[in-house]
């Protein structure tokens, strides 16, 4: 309940507000008149957007029982980390398009122009005609190398903006034929789209404001994220110096490939998304099971390697993760693999596939996604690229069964 309450809070928090300045011809400070002019002088103003993960992941395990990720994520996000791949969660973005559709006098109708703006900060002006709007908005995209993969698909329809990212160089099997490789993750994105905003002559849903001596009309435009993080590990149970290193490469399927900023629904073509990993070495490791039954139980950690890496994706296909409240309102037709390269002592190695898709359909606003492989019952290929491996994990604490495919 507590997380639910500081969900709501942020949505409010998310207000967009829009100012009418239409001040008096007089010297003297009234409540300026209904209208003078064929425009309206609107002033945006809007904070910025903040996600806490603890807030967004908000998942209804069992009854009373809230879902803390922090709890069974082992991996961890360290400097080196934040150097190679950013920040573990959201970014607060600070740089945010804006896209305005003057409908006339019909609300809802469909988008015949568009104008478009760039803002830096919290604060944008300008004039409006009189009649109704559909205004548009997302955050402006940064990377640590100055590559974006995000394209935003503005001009096949006015009425509505898709994101996308292209197929990377790296082959993939599971949307093969459609797509023989793996497409690029995307940047973080948040957006918010309001409908039939009413700038009329008689300023109906404006309230005064005789500090500014102004009309002031507030939409509940929420920014929302419609990229979703996903944490994955792979917990390596008595490796012993079996396992060295990972190739850095690893893949999850069945995600979508687009999204739509104005509803913020996945698109329905499935993809296999792209990302990077890493192996930390002798990390302690006490299933979450046991710690939160005995919190002691820690001090005697089994150390266990663990291969660790932070994707963002556009969510399960044709689905709305913010809309969604459990599990259960889900609908996905498409199964999801995580595949990681191991690398071995004997300079062989081996890409392991995990069936994941009950763990995703479970955390369809992301989350943390976890495998476990007991070294003492896979092994070693004597040849490169050799076996791989198919393993179905039940529960991120119960035995793994591996089957040789």
């Amino acid at each position: 309940m507590k997380n639910r309450l500081l969900c709501r809070a942020f949505a409010v928090l998310a207000l967009f507000a829009l100012y009418i300045s239409l001040f008096a011809l007089v010297s003297c400070r009234r409540e300026p008149p209904l209208h003078l002019y064929e425009e309206a002088e609107v002033k945006a103003d809007f904070p910025m957007v903040e996600v806490d993960l603890d807030v967004y992941w908000d998942y209804e395990l069992n009854f009373g029982v809230e879902y803390n990720w922090k709890e069974e994520w082992y991996y961890g996000w360290d400097d080196e980390d934040r150097r190679i791949f950013g920040e573990l969660g959201y970014a607060e973005p600070t740089t945010f398009s804006v896209r305005r559709y003057y409908t006339g006098d019909t609300p809802y109708a469909p988008h015949t122009s568009v104008l478009a703006s760039t803002i830096s900060g919290k604060r944008f002006r300008d004039r409006y005609k009189w009649g109704f709007w559909d205004i548009l908005i997302w955050n402006e995209i940064y990377t640590l190398d100055g590559v974006q993969s995000l394209i935003f698909d503005e001009t096949t329809t006015l009425d509505s903006v898709v994101a996308y990212t292209n197929q990377s160089m790296h082959s993939s099997r599971y949307q093969a034929p459609a797509y023989t490789r793996s497409f690029y993750e995307p940047e973080p994105l948040f957006s918010g789209y309001e409908q039939g905003i009413d700038i009329n002559h008689n300023l109906e849903g404006f309230i005064y404001d005789p500090v500014e001596n102004v009309y002031v009309k507030k939409l509940n435009m929420i920014l929302e994220p419609i990229t979703y993080i996903y944490l994955t590990q792979v917990i390596i149970h008595h490796n012993y110096g079996r396992v060295t290193s990972t190739d850095g490469i690893s893949n999850l399927s069945g995600m979508a490939r687009t999204t739509t900023l104005n509803s913020g629904l996945a698109g329905s073509d499935a993809i296999t998304v792209y990302y990077s990993s890493r192996l930390k070495k002798d990390m302690p490791y006490v299933p979450y099971s046991i710690t939160s039954v005995n919190p002691e139980a820690g001090n005697g950690a089994e150390r266990v390697d663990v291969i660790g890496g932070r994707l963002m994706t556009f969510g399960i296909c044709s689905q709305n993760g913010n809309r969604i409240t459990r599990q259960a309102e889900v609908a996905d037709q498409h199964r999801h693999y995580m595949d990681v390269v191991m690398q071995f002592n004997n300079g062989m190695d081996s890409t392991f596939v995990f069936d994941v898709t009950e763990q995703v359909r479970r955390r369809y606003r992301g989350g943390v996604i976890t495998v476990e492989l007991d070294m003492d019952t896979i092994p070693i290929p004597s040849r490169k690229g050799g076996s791989g491996f198919d393993a179905i994990v039940a529960e991120p604490d119960s035995v793994t069964h591996i089957i040789d495919i």
